[in-house]
């Protein structure tokens, strides 16, 4: 079963690292930049302070924890627990990938920090935010698997790595958004009815 699921694994990566060009790399090679998204960011923050006035603090704050959490259990514990090598260290199959700029990535890929952090951020501000701006999901959702396709693209990640951490991401944005509602005293986006 698991060599069956290896395998397929290493197929979708092959078929989508295997689909480069110029153009492509340059345009995945710049979705797993550091500080590309940076103008993003921050035009996100200048939003939801505008939107959500005061109670734009603690959201705000709120995502430094969450993107901390997301971040040191994906590359803190599963990385060095699972220690399964990425596909451009993985010997026999690094040979028959196209590395972009020379990038290889650290030893360990599973699961992938670009993912879970992406969208531990969009599945946070879906619960948090979209109740306010109904369009935020249709922006966050396809921009954290555009992060995480490019992860793959780039052949640090298999396919796995990237899906993996959908389903911790969304426990840990559900965790910390229960806490934001709490902190506002809100319960799902509605004040709580006070005695």
């Amino acid at each position: 079963m698991l060599e069956t699921l290896q395998a397929f694994d290493v197929k979708i990566l092959l078929l989508i690292n295997g689909s480069h060009t110029p153009f492509w790399d340059e345009v995945m090679w710049f979705a797993s930049g550091k500080l590309t998204w940076a103008p993003f960011y921050l035009t996100l923050i200048a939003l939801l302070i505008l939107k959500f006035k005061k109670n734009a603090a603690p959201m705000i704050l709120l995502i430094g924890l969450l993107i901390l959490m997301s971040d040191q259990l994906a590359s803190g514990f599963f990385k060095p627990l699972v220690q399964r090598l990425r596909p451009s260290h993985e010997p026999g199959l690094a040979e028959m990938l196209h590395i972009v700029n020379g990038y290889r990535g650290g030893r360990y890929g599973f699961m992938s920090s670009h993912a879970a952090n992406s969208y531990a951020l969009a599945f946070y501000l879906t619960f948090v935010a979209a109740r306010q701006l109904k369009w935020l999901p249709f922006v966050l959702i396809p921009w954290a698997f555009f992060v995480s396709l490019s992860r793959v693209y780039l052949g640090v990640h298999y396919p796995s790595d990237v899906l993996a951490p959908i389903i911790f991401s969304l426990l840990i944005a559900w965790l910390v958004s229960r806490l934001y509602y709490r902190i506002t005293r809100h319960d799902n986006g509605f004040p709580r009815a006070t005695s």
